[in-house]
């Protein structure tokens, strides 16, 4: 393992926090050399993402200083290698949070390298060559091809750019339950978040009835009004929890802090779907009975493999589905993030990493 190998010879500019602070400052530092399969990027915009404080501040105590957050950036390609045939310059991408896989396992095979075990990240992960992986807050990106995505002419390159994470985490579990091409169903999104507001556009795009369930009355008329909910619960209030039993055919949790599924549960018809994509830091609540009683499912699910991500990107073009964002300056990254540790955006903040502006 090292920061770099010989062949990182690319000097790039970009963001990094350089320890537990999570302050992130200018970096400069070396990219590889575009091999043959390998494409170039130059970055336009980049999300933030929950991870990414978590990883600047160690959380996870897994952090590699100097840490180069970012796995959602949108860009156009400078270069292409000679095996590349997908890609060409001029090429309008975007990069998830995949940078590498064994590419020969069974999930490797069949589409589904978000699950290889040798699975390694945009950012803090360690590569084929034994380097260390830099993210998208950088002004140019080098992929391997196979990692790379179309974004479609008809979306915005900034508000494309959370759906590489925070879209393909919520379209995964709604495709893994044949949503986008089944008859009228009852769906519940828990949270409306960075996750859960897109979730809430799959679910209307593919013909669904969506129900959001949510702590907070306030954002009723936001779910309704503006982003098409049709019914919305507070799961605080136990009348509305207790009309609402046994209707939903789904229910998509996205929801990070400590919260009991046993009410949500309930929600459910019988034979019912819970699919969990929020990650709270200690263990879930599950009580039996809500789960026994009703022969109700639980399961969870992490983004997506590329060929996914990529009929994501197709369906969000077909759609113009994208995600709500408010657009950063490089030098007001650390003022976003104090903010989203506040849960303080409508609903996920855009890096315009093209901006020739490095003061922090």
């Amino acid at each position: 393992m090292a920061q770099t190998t010989p062949n990182h010879t690319q000097t790039v500019s970009g963001w990094a926090a350089h320890d537990s602070s999570g302050k992130i400052t200018p970096y400069t530092f070396k990219r590889r050399e575009n091999g043959p399969d390998d494409v170039t990027i130059e970055i336009l915009y980049c999300g933030i993402c929950h991870t990414d404080l978590h990883y600047a501040k160690n959380e996870w105590g897994i952090t590699m200083y100097p840490v180069v957050p970012g796995h959602e950036m949108t860009g156009v390609i400078s270069k292409v290698g000679s095996n590349v045939k997908k890609f060409k310059i001029g090429d309008r991408v975007g990069v998830g949070c995949i940078a590498a896989s064994c590419l020969s396992c069974e999930f490797c095979q069949d589409s589904q390298e978000n699950y290889c075990e040798k699975l390694q990240f945009t950012y803090n992960g360690i590569f084929w060559d034994g380097s260390i992986t830099y993210g998208g807050y950088s002004k140019m990106f080098v992929s391997d091809q196979r990692y790379v995505v179309h974004i479609p002419e008809s979306l915005p390159m900034d508000a494309a750019a959370p759906l590489l994470c925070a879209g393909i985490t919520v379209f995964t579990p709604m495709k893994d339950m044949d949503l986008i091409h089944s008859p009228r169903k009852k769906v519940g999104v828990v949270g409306l978040g960075g996750l859960g507001h897109i979730a809430v556009k799959f679910g209307k795009a593919f013909g669904h009835h969506v129900t959001v369930i949510s702590t907070s009355a306030s954002k009723e008329k936001e779910a309704k009004e503006r982003l098409g909910a049709d019914e919305f619960i507070v799961s605080k209030d136990p009348q509305q929890m207790q009309r609402h039993k046994r209707t939903l055919d789904f229910v998509l949790d996205t929801v990070s802090a400590q919260h009991c599924i046993g009410p949500i549960l309930e929600l459910l018809k019988v034979n019912g779907t819970l699919s969990i994509v929020g990650a709270p830091d200690k263990p879930i609540q599950l009580p039996s009975f809500p789960l026994i009683f009703g022969k109700r499912t639980v399961k969870g699910s992490i983004i997506g493999g590329i060929q996914e991500t990529q009929e994501m990107m197709d369906l969000c073009g077909k759609y113009n589905i994208t995600s709500d964002i408010e657009v950063v300056r490089p030098d007001d990254i650390n003022h976003a993030m104090e903010r989203l540790t506040k849960n303080d955006v409508r609903y996920r903040f855009v890096i315009d990493i093209a901006q020739n502006n490095t003061k922090l």
